[in-house]
């Protein structure tokens, strides 16, 4: 029976790539792709990065097909102008269009759906070299770059990585990917209230068109959430691990989510 998805619903699927290795399994995964995703996985050098691709668009195509009556091989895909993918125009005919977006890390790979809203979602690994004041002042805004020169220097790695998959979250919400300036727009984090963001003049967005999520779905991991609704519409998130064709086992989201966001699940 296929899953339901309300409109007021963000279902966010995890796998966890280092704990799938059952090679029957891998196979079967590999018999999901079509020519393209076949030629780029044979393309890929490591080992590792190959099973994580494989898992991502098992993951993606299995999770697809619990929303609607298609075969997890049969999904096609379309792009827009900035490559971001999306269900092929012909498969996605009913009133309910589903939205999806998929990010991938270290041991870990994400999938969120929506009915109708844009949806954005980032993973990162906290060990990553990339959390530095350098990279910040680089890329982010100056009210970010102030903020993390502003904390102590060992809670520096984990607000820099908060920032940095919110900004990831909002652009693939976007569908524009860094044609979008990341230094245009900031987020501002105040304890116990929600998530903001706040744009430069010519980014010619409105900030309460938005809601975001931050989360921790392992020690090791941080990830955001960004979707293209007002905050009064009152989403909810809910999550699951999976390992494609095999298990699905729901996780509980309260765990996840940042003080400051618990509010945003009623």
């Amino acid at each position: 029976m296929a899953l339901s998805l309300e409109k007021d619903g963000i279902h966010l699927w995890f796998a966890y790539p280092d704990e799938i290795n059952d090679q029957a399994l891998l196979l079967s995964y590999a018999d999901l792709l079509n020519d393209e995703e076949q030629n780029r996985w044979q393309r890929f050098h490591f080992a590792r990065h190959r099973q994580q691709y494989l898992i991502t668009r098992a993951l993606l195509r299995t999770t697809l097909s619990c929303y609607r009556d298609i075969e997890p091989k049969a999904w096609r895909f379309d792009f827009n102008a900035y490559g971001k993918p999306e269900i092929a125009q012909s498969q996605n005919q009913t009133g309910l269009p589903i939205r999806f977006n998929l990010s991938h890390t270290d041991g870990l790979i994400m999938c969120g759906i929506a009915l109708t809203h844009d949806v954005g979602v980032d993973v990162e690994h906290k060990a990553k070299d990339r959390a530095s004041l350098n990279i910040a002042e680089h890329y982010f805004a100056k009210a970010e770059i102030a903020g993390l020169k502003q904390i102590p220097e060992h809670q520096k790695p984990q607000r820099f990585f908060e920032y940095w998959t919110l900004k990831e979250a909002y652009i693939k919400a976007r569908g524009m990917g860094l044609s979008l300036p990341l230094d245009q727009f900031s987020f501002i984090m105040p304890e116990q209230q929600r998530v903001q963001i706040a744009f430069e003049p010519g980014m010619q967005d409105n900030p309460d068109h938005w809601q975001f999520w931050r989360l921790y779905p392992s020690p090791q991991h941080i990830a955001a959430v960004a979707v293209n609704a007002p905050p009064h519409n009152g989403f909810r998130l809910s999550a699951c691990k999976v390992v494609p064709l095999q298990s699905r086992l729901p996780l509980p989201i309260s765990a996840m989510l940042a003080s400051s966001n618990n509010h945003s699940l009623a």
